[in-house]
Order: structure tokens, then C-alpha cells, then sequence
């Protein structure tokens, strides 16, 4: 059996069935997996170039809500791809908010948004 550690952020939001089609549309994510719950919840597990990460409604009662939009969100969760200025692109044309545009610093090509769900991604790749 391989046992590699891997982090697998799981994203919670108010609608998880627009949130699945914004990352497929946005950054080309697979849905590889769908689990339905009560109230036409979902919760899915999706890819974007092999990266694996969860996205599921809010679940009060456990304690799961998604960020409030109009505050910051204290994660940020980078997205590190050559790729990136044709995703963060196509972020923003689907709904994306820009924090800062796509630049060169030092040894990175980097920019950051907003998602239409409060998810702060940070987008870029080593030069």
C-alpha cells in the first residue's frame, strides 16, 4: 500500500450544486464523486488537474458553514499550476472576485480571487 500524507481542503458552501459547476466551468475541475443528502445537498469530491478536494453544502447542525462573502476568509488555499492566468481568467468571467491581478514576483507568477462562494484562491505557478 502507497501511504502518502496529502491535505484535501474541504470547501463548505451555501449552494454546492452551483459551487461543483463554478469549478468545473472555472478551473476545469472533474466531479469525480457525488453523495446526495436530505434537502438536495450534495457533497462531491472534484478535481482540478489531479488535485483532489472536497465541496459540500452547509451543515449547520454539525458545523459546517461556508464563509461569509462579504468578510476575508482566513485560508487561502493556493492552486499551483502552469495554467494559471488561463484559469485565473476564466475565474473572473464566471463569477470570480479579483483581489489582486496576475503578476510576476520574484520567483512566482501568482494572483488571487475570490470565489462566488467567499473561498479565497491564490493562483499561480513557480518560475
Amino acid at each position: 500500500m502507497n501511504n502518502i500524507t496529502t491535505v484535501k481542503p474541504f470547501l463548505t458552501v451555501n449552494n454546492a450544486k452551483k459551487a461543483v459547476s463554478f469549478y468545473i466551468a472555472a478551473f476545469g475541475a472533474i466531479e469525480t464523486k457525488r453523495f446526495d443528502m436530505p434537502d438536495q445537498k450534495i457533497s462531491s469530491v472534484i478535481e482540478i488537474e489531479k488535485a483532489e478536494f472536497y465541496v459540500g453544502d452547509e451543515e449547520p447542525h454539525n458545523g459546517n458553514l461556508s464563509p461569509d462573502i462579504k468578510l476575508t476568509s482566513p485560508v487561502r488555499i493556493i492552486l499551483q499550476t502552469k495554467n494559471a492566468d488561463e484559469l485565473f481568467e476564466k475565474a473572473i468571467s464566471f463569477g470570480a472576485t479579483e483581489i489582486c491581478p496576475m503578476t510576476t514576483e520574484d520567483d512566482w507568477r501568482i494572483g488571487k480571487l475570490k470565489d462566488p462562494f467567499g473561498h479565497i484562491w491564490e493562483i499561480g505557478y513557480t518560475l
